[in-house]
C-alpha cells in the first residue's frame, strides 16, 4: 500500500466536527476507524493497479483512501449532504478518486465505469444492494463487503444451513459468495450493536434457465419454509398432481423442504414446472 495516509478514530471525529457532520442513525452510519481493518479489507478483496473500484458508501474516506492507494481509480458514492463536502476537501488532491453524490439504490449501476464493488455497507440496506449490483452491473466481476454478521451468513450460506434462505440462492444464482473475514464492532465509530464480516461474491456463469421464473419458485418454496415443497410451490404447478410429476421430473422428493435444496435442484424444478 502506499504512503497514503489512512483515517485513525482521532482525525476521522475531527474532520466529521470541522464539517459540522455527526453519523445518522437513519442511514445507518458506522464509520471504519481501524486502520488494521482497511488493510485488511484492501487486501481481501485483491484490488491490484489495474482496477476501477465502485466504493458503495464513502463515508469520510476511510476505506477510500486505503483503496485509492492500490488500483487505477475510485468512484466514491456518498449520499449523506455533509460527508460528501468533507469527502470532497479531504480527498480533492488524490488524483484516482472521484466522489458522487448519489443514492447507490438508485443510482444506474449498469453504466458505471467499474470491475470490482467494495464497501462498508449499512446493515439496513446491504442484501437489497448487493442484489442490485449483481442484477444490473455484469461488469463488475466481484463484490467485496462489509456488513452485519447475520446479513453476511445469511448471503453466504449454502444448503442446509441454519441461516439459508431466499436471499441465499438468488446471489448464489450470480455467484459464489464466502464470508472471507470476521470484524470486531470495535472497528466502527459509533460502535454497533453487532459484529461484522467481509462478504466476498465471485461472478460466475449464470445458469441457463430464466431467472424471473427461478426466483419466482424460490420465493414460493421458502414462502413457507417448513412445509413440504409439494404444498409451498402447488400454485406455480397448476395441480397438487401437476406439482408432484414436476418435482418427479426434476428428481426432487415432494415431501422436500426449500432449505435442503441448492441452486442446481430450483433450476431444474424452474425446469420442470415451466
Amino acid at each position: 500500500m502506499s504512503s497514503l495516509e489512512l483515517l485513525g478514530a482521532r482525525r476521522l471525529r475531527e474532520l466529521l466536527t470541522e464539517h459540522g457532520a455527526n453519523p445518522k442513525r437513519s442511514l445507518g452510519q458506522n464509520f471504519v476507524i481501524d486502520p488494521n481493518t482497511i488493510r485488511k479489507v484492501v487486501d481481501l478483496s485483491g484490488v491490484t493497479g489495474s482496477d476501477r473500484v465502485l466504493e458503495i458508501g464513502a463515508g469520510c474516506g476511510s476505506l477510500t483512501l486505503g483503496l485509492a492507494a492500490v488500483c487505477e481509480h475510485v468512484l466514491a458514492v456518498e449520499i449523506d449532504d455533509h460527508l460528501v463536502e468533507l469527502l470532497r476537501a479531504t480527498l480533492g488532491d488524490v488524483a484516482n478518486v472521484e466522489v458522487t453524490h448519489a443514492d447507490a439504490l438508485s443510482m444506474p449501476l449498469a453504466d458505471v465505469d467499474a470491475n470490482v464493488l467494495v464497501g462498508n455497507l449499512p446493515y439496513n440496506i446491504a442484501t437489497h444492494l448487493l442484489l442490485r449490483a449483481l442484477e444490473e452491473a455484469p461488469q463488475v466481476s466481484q463484490i467485496t463487503v462489509m456488513t452485519q454478521k447475520e446479513v453476511g451468513e445469511r448471503l453466504a450460506a449454502g444448503a442446509g444451513a441454519k441461516s439459508y434462505g431466499q436471499t441465499s440462492v438468488m446471489v448464489r444464482y450470480f455467484g459464489r459468495a464466502e464470508v472471507v473475514s470476521q470484524i470486531s464492532r470495535r472497528a466502527f465509530w459509533p460502535v454497533p450493536n453487532v459484529d461484522s464480516v467481509v462478504v466476498q461474491v465471485t461472478r460466475e456463469q449464470v445458469p441457463d434457465v430464466d431467472r424471473e421464473s427461478l426466483f419466482k419458485v424460490v420465493k414460493a418454496a421458502f414462502s413457507q419454509r417448513r412445509k413440504q415443497l409439494r404444498n409451498t410451490l402447488g400454485p406455480l404447478g397448476g395441480t397438487p398432481q401437476a406439482t408432484e410429476a414436476a418435482l418427479d421430473e426434476a428428481g426432487v422428493s415432494p415431501q422436500a423442504r426449500a432449505e435442503e435444496l441448492d441452486l442446481a435442484d430450483f433450476v431444474r424444478i424452474t425446469k420442470a414446472i415451466a
